[in-house]
């Protein structure tokens, strides 16, 4: 993919510092679109659908942190955050709650474009959640990526081991589409002997414990003629 196909949403009220942040990452062949409050960011979010966001931890209508938290809800999109905290439990809880990096103020502009590269190679070369917890639908359905627990209505969910892989390998693309033979490679390994139609076994397993209404599942979509994709519309 080359960088001027790729959107990066810069967040800051700090007009000079988006000015200068802008200017290099278009120099790098970036597509920035600016944001100078939290609104205005998670607008040109759901408009504009950016491959990574650069955002400042402290808006004058929200924190950094809320932003990310409420991203974190229905998106997996990178987030470099932009702090003048340096203190350490700042950072671990900024990254508990879905940053993927961060930069301290004052930042020197090249590294900052060295970071975005890295994230976005990351991002696409690593299939790791950006998050401890994925959480969908105000946490009716949650993933505790640490602990390897899977909860429905707050109470935890029995997988088999192959039917927690699926579901984290869905869950952390969200509208990405699954082909069988993908979500076997993908979550079962190269070594599974079953065969691709195992597959839909295991889903059907997965909709009876995680579906509010199996036989109308929101979560996981069939896509005929092609495979399966997590839905979190």
């Amino acid at each position: 993919m080359h960088n001027v196909q790729r959107k990066i949403l810069v967040v800051d009220d700090e007009v000079k510092i988006v000015e200068v942040v802008k200017s290099y990452l278009e120099k790098n062949g970036f597509n920035v679109i600016e944001a100078y409050t939290a609104k205005d960011a998670l607008d040109k979010f759901e408009n504009e659908n950016p491959n990574l966001i650069i955002l400042d931890l402290m808006l004058p209508d929200m924190s950094g942190e809320e932003i990310c938290q409420a991203l974190r809800k229905k998106s997996r999109v990178p987030i470099i955050m932009l702090t003048a905290k340096v203190e350490e439990e700042d950072l671990l809880k900024g990254l508990n709650i879905g940053a993927d990096d961060y930069v301290t103020k004052p930042f020197s502009p090249r590294q900052l474009v060295a970071r975005v590269e890295a994230v976005l190679r990351r991002s696409s070369d690593n299939i790791a959640p950006l998050a401890n917890t994925l959480s969908f639908y105000d946490d009716e359905l949650a993933i505790d990526v640490l602990k390897y627990e899977v909860k429905k209505y707050g109470e935890i969910v029995s997988l088999t081991p192959n039917e927690y892989k699926l579901l984290l390998t869905m869950a952390k693309y969200p509208d990405k589409t699954f082909t069988r033979d993908e979500l076997i490679t993908i979550s079962l390994g190269e070594n599974f002997n079953g065969y691709d139609r195992t597959i839909d076994t295991h889903i059907k397993n997965l909709r009876q414990k995680i579906e509010p209404d199996p036989k109308h599942p929101k979560y996981i979509l069939t896509i005929h003629g092609v495979g399966y994709r997590f839905g979190i519309e």
